[in-house]
């Protein structure tokens, strides 16, 4: 060969490898980067090209699927109880895209997930359509509608777990969105409908999801805590003997006392006693003769400063780590920095009454294929041990004594036991705004505890000197408990 024809022939070779390698690298190097690239339409294009799978509750879909008109975008989601359910699917929207079960488990909605492979294969050579699989909730619906009216037009939030596997039965946040509203992308009528609900346009950000990302001061029900870790680093072992607690009770290195709401007996009172009526004193200073690292190894042992995933991520709930004696006393009553998600409550609740024993939570049940074959089924798991099960159930006989006698009389449910601790957390500056009303509780009948329950009412129409854990948020819990009892009947 000449050298021309040789040089030709090199750079024509040089030209090929090239190619390839460039091809290469967008093939496998940069597929997943311009695959999750938000201008490529194709992605979103193919992701609506087919009916998506359904999110299940009680074995019936709360999702569908409508066909469109006049769009390359073949189907769009639809919800059903919008509202009521957003807190737990999130939404899908061929505009804004996707988030919680919508978006996490987007794989097996669309059928694209890895592990359906084999199932997309036989039905390209079927000529099949492709179809999406389901995700099964453990989410139980008389519950989760308790829950949802039951706040109705207040803000506030509701969690319920099933304290023996850590199953959520119950997930709601108001005030709320329907995400049938915006689930295309006409910009005649989803966008409006999106703009609508954003925080700058709705300062009550019905967006928000109050019951998981929303934290708190959570209050007197952080006294269930305090209480955890008195029993538990043998402060006051029997929850009948006196404490040691004067009244006034000064904080220490301070001349500030630590007042309770009103003329209650709590001097000397005994640990059920002060939980029965709420004594300030008794547990701010159990938590400063504890300390802040016996507090906070109990807290934590609860979930305090993670967060988790349930699958959604929930935000991690706060107990302070720097704090000096008078501080710490403020943070034991839940005042201070100490700050809570409605889930972490509900968690705190379930622990109790599972004898010590706190388990995951999660509201995953199970995710099938198309053809309703089981891909992947959740185990329940613990978690951990914040109490020993003697001292849970010494908890458990104080908190069935708030509900029987004292601050939480309106969530008895009759032929039921019922364990709970009220708040009412002070909120704004010098306590300026409304305050919050909380309550906490589980309910125990002769096979069991099958539900833990946290509300939070951020406000009401109620006057301010009404407002109590006691008056507002006991009865929602009342009725989510009970929901869930008559189910198991």
């Amino acid at each position: 060969m000449n050298k021309p024809l040789r040089r030709i022939a090199i750079f024509c070779g040089l030209l090929i490898m090239t190619l390839l390698i460039r091809d290469n690298w967008l093939q496998y190097v940069k597929a997943g980067e311009l695959q999750d690239n938000g201008k490529n339409r194709r992605i979103s294009i193919e992701r609506y090209a087919q009916p998506r799978g359904d999110i299940i509750v009680d074995g019936n879909p709360i999702t569908g699927s409508a066909k469109t008109n006049g769009s390359d975008y073949a189907y769009k989601r639809t919800y059903k109880n919008g509202p009521m359910w957003a807190p737990v699917t999130g939404y899908a929207s061929q505009a804004f895209g996707a988030t919680q079960l919508e978006s996490l488990e987007d794989g097996i909605l669309t059928g694209n997930d890895d592990r359906l492979f084999f199932r997309r294969t036989l039905d390209m050579i079927t000529g099949k359509k492709k179809e999406g699989g389901n995700v099964v909730t453990t989410l139980n619906g008389a519950a989760q509608k308790a829950a949802f009216e039951g706040l109705g037009s207040k803000k506030g939030a509701v969690a319920a777990i099933d304290p023996t596997t850590g199953a959520i039965l119950a997930l709601a946040s108001t005030p709320s969105y329907d995400p049938s509203k915006f689930a295309g992308n006409s910009t005649t009528t989803d966008t409006p409908a999106w703009q609508k609900l954003q925080k700058s346009q709705n300062p009550d950000d019905p967006m928000l999801n109050r019951a998981l990302r929303e934290t708190y001061p959570p209050g007197s029900t952080f006294k269930v805590v305090t209480a955890a870790a008195a029993l538990e680093h043998g402060l006051y072992p029997d929850p009948d003997d006196k404490t040691e607690t004067p009244l006034p009770w000064v904080m220490p290195n301070t001349r500030t006392e630590l007042k309770n709401d009103g003329p209650l007996p709590c001097k000397d009172a005994t640990l059920r006693m002060a939980l029965q009526v709420s004594c300030n004193t008794v547990f701010g200073k159990a938590g400063a003769d504890l300390g802040k690292d016996k507090m906070r190894e109990t807290a934590e042992k609860f979930g305090f400063n993670s967060e988790h995933f349930i699958p959604v991520r929930a935000n991690a709930s706060v107990w302070p780590k720097e704090m000096d004696e008078p501080q710490t006393a403020l943070s034991s009553i839940g005042q201070f920095e100490t700050a809570t998600t409605p889930l972490q409550m509900a968690m705190v609740a379930a622990a109790v009454a599972n004898d010590g024993k706190l388990m995951e939570p999660y509201m995953v049940s199970r995710l099938q294929a198309p053809s309703l074959d089981v891909i992947e089924k959740h185990t329940p798991d613990e978690m951990s041990r914040p109490l020993s099960e003697e001292n849970a159930q010494k908890l458990q006989s104080m908190m069935e004594t708030v509900v029987e006698k004292g601050t939480g009389r309106n969530a008895q449910i009759n032929g039921v036991k019922v364990g709970g601790k009220t708040g009412t957390a002070q909120h704004g500056v010098d306590n300026s705004e409304k305050p919050y009303a909380w309550f906490i509780s589980y309910a125990r009948t002769d096979s069991g505890s099958p539900v833990a329950v946290a509300v939070v009412v951020e406000d009401s129409d109620a006057s301010r000197g009404d407002i109590s854990g006691g008056g507002l948020a006991a009865p929602i819990a009342r009725d989510v408990m009970k929901a869930v009892v008559d189910g198991k009947e």
